[in-house]
């Protein structure tokens, strides 16, 4: 991924927010078929190995799982807030007229090479913790337990686990951080208040927490 020093992210906590605020992840692979993807959620050990282990699982009759035997390495993208910036909202666009759209973005790309179980255990807990991980703090969190324990070995036995080793990770957050302060706020506040985008509030936010750590 083209990266630019000024929006290169390596701060492993930032990181490791992202994934947890937006876990569902493209697996991305070569195949002798051609380029496979697949949307899944993934769960991120950062404290384990030196880059961290992702975990998550795949209906056993995808067949991207399969076609990774050959070559299991694969990279997983995780993106976050995003949208359009106009270059009507900098406030150079007054002065120099020199502006042109963009798009600003947050993403995670993680390289890794995967295994796969289908260890009931194994998945026993991976779903268990996915669930955990969606279903805290609402009302009435529903748990695994919840359903029949033989339902669930039938629902166990048609998946199939999936473990990452991490060996890169590249963070990106494109925030108009090579934008004067001026540009920026006003970014900022046109995205605040433009209900054109969903998202836009979100991104906006993204941005002001950015500047106030640089």
């Amino acid at each position: 991924m083209y990266n630019p020093s000024h929006f290169r992210v390596t701060d492993p906590e930032a990181i490791s927010d992202l994934i947890r605020r937006y876990p569902l992840g493209l697996l991305i692979s070569a195949s002798p078929e051609g380029a496979q993807a697949s949307p899944i959620p993934f769960l991120y050990f950062p404290e384990e190995g030196k880059h961290g282990v992702l975990r998550a699982h795949v209906a056993r009759a995808n067949p991207h799982w399969k076609l990774m035997a050959a070559d299991p390495s694969c990279l997983i993208v995780f993106q976050g807030e995003q949208g359009y910036v106009s270059p009507s909202w900098y406030a150079s666009k007054a002065t120099t007229h020199q502006v042109v759209p963009t798009w600003n973005y947050v993403m995670v790309q993680m390289r890794g090479c995967l295994t796969t179980t289908d260890d009931a255990d194994w998945l026993q807990s991976q779903i268990s913790a996915l669930t955990r991980m969606q279903e805290t703090g609402r009302s009435a969190p529903w748990q695994v337990t919840d359903a029949p324990a033989d339902f669930i070995d039938r629902q166990k036995r048609a998946i199939v686990g999936l473990e990452i080793t991490v060996s890169h990770i590249d963070g990106k957050w494109k925030l108009s951080q090579n934008r004067s302060p001026a540009d920026q706020a006003g970014v900022i506040e046109h995205l605040r208040n433009d209900d054109k985008s969903v998202g836009n509030n979100a991104l906006a936010q993204a941005m002001s927490s950015s500047a106030k750590t640089r």
